[in-house]
């Protein structure tokens, strides 16, 4: 963890939840990024506010409006981002932001399910392909060998619900099927990214935060945020070529898929 040097990270969803705890472990970090992209769907709504007070506070947090499922959107965000850092690469991406839904074999509709799916597997794959070009950048102008989070890497914040061969064990108690559904899909997206962008030195991996207590994970949820983040940032740190394209769990260990 001592040679975890990003110069530039980009969290999407970051307003709340794992995203803005994510954003507080970065801005604490004995060397923190130079720049902190924090990014959410409304930046003046009221949710936004306790980001807005982080942003006041540290000059290396910069705030960038991105709706995951707009065109537009990510596209405007990614020429703010490019500008901002100035000719040099984007280091990590962090695909944090989802939504969830109750539904189950027998409620779940179309538009659920399409919906879910759009925020949690096309919001990181239109992302991603916005924010590559600044991924390549960073990885060709890094002298590090092998890969790494401080060279570029992009993190998909997914979860076991989505590994199909854990499922017998989590179904009955958490059925989440658009959410499940989604999340599978979201791997396979992880490791099809892994295997197009080996050849361009960026580290793909999916992350597992553990079942947290935030608006998406409910009150009655094993961990804390503060536990949560706490592990996935050491994971984060400790990425390297062995853990590509791969889903690990916020405990360092590897998920099967």
């Amino acid at each position: 963890m001592a040679g975890f040097h990003v110069r530039s990270v980009l969290v999407t969803g970051s307003n709340r939840g794992i995203g803005l705890e994510l954003i507080k472990r970065f801005i604490g970090k004995p060397n923190p990024p130079e720049v902190i992209f924090a990014t959410c769907r409304d930046p003046e709504g009221v949710r936004a506010q306790e980001l807005k007070n982080l942003a006041s506070k540290h000059p290396n947090v910069v705030i960038l409006q991105l709706e995951t499922t707009d065109s537009a959107s990510i596209k405007a965000a990614a020429i703010k981002a490019e500008a901002h850092l100035g000719g040099t690469g984007l280091n990590l991406l962090i695909n944090n932001a989802g939504v969830t839904s109750p539904s189950t074999l027998e409620s779940a509709t179309p538009e659920d399910m399409l919906s879910v799916y759009n925020t949690n597997v096309v919001g990181p794959l239109l992302v991603t392909q916005a924010f590559l070009p600044l991924l390549k950048k960073a990885a060709q102008g890094s002298n590090q060998k092998g890969m790494s989070c401080s060279k570029a890497a992009i993190v998909n914040i997914s979860t076991v619900l989505g590994s199909i061969e854990k499922t017998p064990e989590t179904f009955s108690f958490v059925p989440v099927v658009s959410y499940r559904c989604s999340k599978a899909a979201l791997n396979m997206l992880t490791k099809c990214q892994s295997m197009g962008y080996k050849q361009d030195g960026i580290l793909c991996s999916a992350l597992h935060p553990g079942w947290v207590k935030t608006e998406l994970g409910s009150a009655q949820a094993d961990l804390t945020v503060d536990e949560s983040v706490s592990g996935l940032i050491k994971v984060i740190c400790e990425l390297s070529e062995k853990h590509h394209g791969v889903l690990m769990s916020w405990e360092g260990n590897t998920l099967p898929w």
